[in-house]
């Protein structure tokens, strides 16, 4: 009878291994915003973030270019902020947000939650909606954000003239606050700033971006 018992309090500790395992392997909802814009630049965009990993992916390209998505990090703070957007805006089941008025063709806008076989969107063009928009303002910054890291570290390898003309363009941005995460584009700053093959004044307004951001951090 002791060694049923103990085969049983096995299995038991076994299967609830298993179940946490499968929860610690489990991806959990994955959100998607894509815009299509023919004739724009970019005319394409796409970004993947996973409820439960601060790993994510993107697309930043012309139509006509190969499909390729690259990783970036989101941190925990907004993840945590656009999910719970989604949520209000019920992980977009049945929620029509467009105005329905004739405007200019700003792109069609979609955004899809999904978790394991379940899956909802949303298409639009233009919004009034205020969820919606904080959640847009969030995606299209992030894109952004993702198009100047890579615009900088081009410049940095292959036109180091050019990097003050880059890091101006950040500074623009920064300074509109239409960036997410600046923070994340600190390496690259303070690389910029120690490194004596780029000029001074780049290394300069690198080292006062980084300080502005690190006050805002």
């Amino acid at each position: 009878m002791k060694v049923v018992v103990r085969i049983l309090i096995c299995l038991l500790a076994g299967f609830c291994l298993l179940q946490e395992a499968g929860r610690a392997a489990s991806p959990g909802a994955v959100f998607t915003y894509r815009r299509v814009f023919k004739s724009s630049t970019p005319e394409f965009i796409e970004i993947k973030i996973r409820q439960n990993s601060d790993t994510a992916s993107y697309e930043i390209r012309q139509l006509e270019e190969d499909a390729g998505p690259s990783t970036f990090e989101v941190s925990g703070a907004l993840r945590g902020k656009i999910f719970e957007l989604i949520n209000q805006l019920n992980r977009f089941q049945g929620v029509d947000l467009d105005v329905h008025r004739k405007i200019a063709n700003l792109g069609e806008k979609t955004f899809r939650w999904e978790n394991g076989p379940e899956g909802y969107e949303t298409k639009f063009n233009y919004t009034l909606n205020g969820n919606a928009s904080q959640l847009l303002q969030i995606c299209e910054g992030l894109a952004r954000q993702q198009e100047l890291i890579e615009l900088l570290q081009r410049r940095m390898k292959y036109d180091r003239l050019g990097v003050n003309d880059a890091l101006l363009q950040l500074d623009t941005d920064v300074s509109k606050g239409v960036l997410p995460e600046p923070q994340k584009i600190l390496p690259l700053l303070e690389q910029i700033s120690g490194d004596t093959r780029f000029v001074d004044i780049a290394r300069q307004r690198a080292r006062a971006l980084a300080e502005r951001l690190r006050h805002t951090s």
